[in-house]
């Protein structure tokens, strides 16, 4: 593995794809023979499961399956038959080519971890990503998205600008044929209308203090408190400010002589950690909604 490109500018590693490898998720209602009825259709056209993951929700009364499996041709292979079956089963589905990098758009304002973290990793083929554009309201972070050879996008935002704003936030996600978005530490509430656009594929995250500490300086609130665990939560957007449906969290222990500086440091990495772990499920297909909770097949 070696680093490649322009002089201080870091070029992405380039990893191969096979077009048939695919990844099947499905969500319907349980009943007996939904597995046999999958995989059976899938050993008619020669397919190879390589994974298979699966949740009876006993509350809802719905099924989840998430498969990967080598189909000779791929997609065009199967599309029509399961398509079939789907409506047979009331299944909710999605067929996509495994390993494939999902386009993505890492929205940022100030703070630095979690995009220099994000890059770095897609950099080092450890996520499955391909970052189609950095989007700052604030030109401090352009630096650091253009060291690693990403296009920086400045769409300042204030209270008075922010359907316009937004408009060019989705004109280039548009144009890009973004199919994830990822707040990196983006300090700016989006409108219901983008949080509806963007149901199911916008990542935030956040510091696990909320409710407890709003407002300014969370850390300093905390340490004032004595608090002895902080963490983070990686969610989906929607309109309710950080209420969307977790997908990822985790806490780290603190003592009772270390200061705000301190907190933030240890805070920043579980954010990092907690964010990257939930975008990679994401583009790995891992994720699957049930209502205001996920599914996860980590």
């Amino acid at each position: 593995m070696g680093i490649t490109g322009e002089a201080g500018v870091i070029s992405p590693i380039v990893t191969t794809v096979s077009n048939d490898n695919l990844v099947l998720t499905v969500k319907c209602p349980d009943r007996p023979g939904i597995t046999y009825a999958i995989t059976g259709l899938l050993a008619s056209v020669g397919g190879n499961i390589l994974e298979s993951q699966q949740f009876n929700d006993r509350e809802s009364g719905y099924f989840f399956v998430r498969i990967e499996a080598e189909v000779p041709g791929g997609l065009p292979t199967i599309e029509n038959a399961f398509a079939a079956l789907a409506a047979n089963h009331g299944m909710t589905y999605q067929i996509s080519q495994a390993n494939r990098p999902m386009r993505t758009l890492i929205m940022v304002t100030k703070d630095s971890h979690c995009l220099a973290d994000l890059l770095s990793k897609q950099h080092e083929g450890r996520l499955p990503i391909d970052v189609v554009g950095v989007v700052g309201n604030h030109e401090t972070l352009r630096p650091l998205a253009e060291f690693y050879g990403q296009d920086f996008i400045h769409i300042p935002i204030t209270k008075d600008t922010k359907p316009e704003a937004e408009a060019r936030l989705w004109e280039l996600i548009t144009e890009r044929d973004v199919e994830l978005v990822v707040l990196a530490r983006y300090m700016q509430i989006l409108s219901e209308d983008m949080c509806t656009k963007l149901a199911g594929r916008a990542i935030n995250i956040h510091h696990s203090f909320l409710p407890s500490f709003k407002g300014a300086r969370p850390y300093q609130q905390a340490h004032n408190r004595g608090v002895k665990l902080i963490g983070a939560t990686a969610h989906y957007v929607t309109a309710d400010l950080d209420e969307g449906p977790i997908i990822e969290q985790d806490v780290v222990r603190v003592a009772h002589d270390e200061d705000e500086r301190e907190l933030m440091a240890k805070g920043a990495e579980v954010e990092r950690q907690v964010l990257s772990r939930a975008v990679r499920w994401h583009a790995e297909h891992r994720v699957m909604m049930n209502g205001q909770r996920t599914v996860i097949f980590s």
